[in-house]
């Protein structure tokens, strides 16, 4: 049945558009509003666009087809709701706000759609695996009543890949239409691996991603769940590091923040405290000696000021050495003693002073753990429920292989090969890092 909607013939480049399982036929039973500006929300057209680009040079033309579909309830569905079966799968690390959104999908989809049945595979792709012996757990309202209160993910999750034919083998078997992966940019890469392994085989499957990292480091979406709450504890811990260096002559205190790739949280933090003097990220060279280095700096902090904060994203180790362990997602081990660059800024710092004689009292404040192991504020509670909402209408609407987010304010269809094609970083030309510069003074570390 064709929708009663006016079509909005906006055409995409092809690396924009999104996948979709088939003609939909089926009347969705939200019973939203068909009319423009009703007092009843309205569906969502396929032909609605949110443009990439929202500034424009003068005499620019807006690029449409650099544009993104937008997110929403469709009139008709691809699946039939009395007949839909699907699936929800956490992977990754932990993030602050993820039974958030497993308890929002589950009862959209249950009290909304009134889907047949959803199941939680556990421990990540690991659950999708036979060989791991983690059998699914059925999902009830009930089941996930309070769990939006607690930190951490009540399904478990884990690292790693596994071979997606197997995977897809798993989800037939338990006659999944709808898979939704919660995760950061390697489950986002599990997720392609099965939607293009499903299309492979003419499976019937939607494959839907929500963006889960507090470093905040996928790209084309504003912001990822939990990383509003990861910056609201960094504060903490920043605030404490200055109570300690303001208490004591020559006080220093360090904070090491969370961030592999990307100094997102630390330097935000360090824009929420006004209290940091150094915010060094892994996108922004800078040097420990030489007379623009950081130990001369603080140095000099020192004599003028009495007291000095530095925050250090964990990624920052990786200029300590070529090697270091990694973890089986592939990532660096940012703890291991070879790449702690909290550890080794500590051990140089000391060691500086101590050599030109000056006592301090270095406190060192590593909270890393602590930032993703907590619930969800209330704006990241907030955004978890829009984002399981939006992947709810994805999903029904044969949506695959694509991943729900969010661009200048607009919730947005973004396909998975076009996120997995760049990375999220700091630029240190733009405005977010000359924001964090003026903000603590800090000068450029180089020769």
């Amino acid at each position: 049945m064709p929708s009663s909607l006016p079509p909005n013939p906006t055409v995409a480049l092809p690396e924009w558009k999104v996948a979709t399982l088939g003609e939909r036929s089926v009347l969705s039973p939200l019973g939203l509003s068909k009319v423009a500006n009703d007092e009843i929300p309205d569906y969502v057209r396929d032909g609605m666009r949110v443009l990439h680009d929202a500034e424009l040079s003068p005499g620019e033309v807006p690029e449409v087809a650099r544009s993104f579909e937008k997110a929403g309830p469709r009139e008709h569905l691809y699946f039939d709701p009395k007949a839909t079966r699907a699936a929800i799968v956490t992977a990754g690390g932990l993030c602050p706000g993820t039974n958030n959104v497993i308890r929002s999908l589950v009862l959209h989809l249950i009290h909304k759609y009134r889907i047949a049945g959803v199941l939680g595979f556990r421990y990540g792709f690991a659950g999708l695996d036979p060989a791991s012996k983690v059998p699914p757990v059925s999902l009830s309202t009930d089941d996930v009543r309070h769990i939006h209160a607690r930190g951490g993910t009540m399904l478990g999750t884990s690292r790693g890949g596994h071979d997606a034919a197997v995977m897809c083998d798993t989800l037939a078997s338990h006659r999944i239409n709808c898979l939704f992966i919660i995760g950061g940019d390697g489950s986002m890469r599990g997720a392609h691996s099965i939607a293009l392994e499903a299309k492979k085989r003419g499976m019937q499957l939607a494959v839907v991603g929500i963006p889960k990292t507090i470093d905040n480091d996928i790209a084309f979406v504003d912001k990822t769940f939990g990383f509003e709450t990861a910056v609201s504890m960094a504060k903490v811990a920043i605030d404490a590091a200055h109570t300690e260096a303001l208490s004591v002559l020559n006080g220093i205190g360090l904070v090491k923040l969370m961030g592999r790739n990307a100094g997102f949280i630390a330097a935000h933090a360090a824009l929420a405290s006004h209290d940091v003097n150094v915010c060094l990220v892994p996108e922004v060279h800078f040097e420990l000696d030489g007379p623009n280095g950081l130990l001369p700096f603080l140095q000099g902090r020192l004599e003028a000021r009495g007291h000095a904060v530095v925050v250090v994203a964990e990624g920052c180790g990786v200029r300590l050495t070529q090697g270091g362990t990694r973890d089986a997602s592939g990532n660096l081990r940012f703890a291991s003693a070879d790449l702690d660059i909290g550890m080794h800024l500590k051990s140089r710092i000391d060691h500086h002073f101590r050599e030109a004689g000056i006592p301090i009292t270095l406190k060192y404040i590593d909270p890393s753990y602590m930032l993703r192991g907590v619930p969800a504020n209330a704006m990241d509670a907030v955004f978890c429920d829009e984002l399981a909402r939006y992947a709810a209408h994805a999903a029904m609407a044969g949506k695959t292989d694509v991943m729900v987010g969010r661009w200048h304010r607009s919730f947005t269809h973004v396909p998975l090969p076009l996120t997995l094609s760049q990375n999220k970083r700091i630029d240190p030309h733009k405005e977010l890092w000359l924001a964090v510069t003026e903000t603590t003074g800090q000068p450029r570390f180089v020769g």
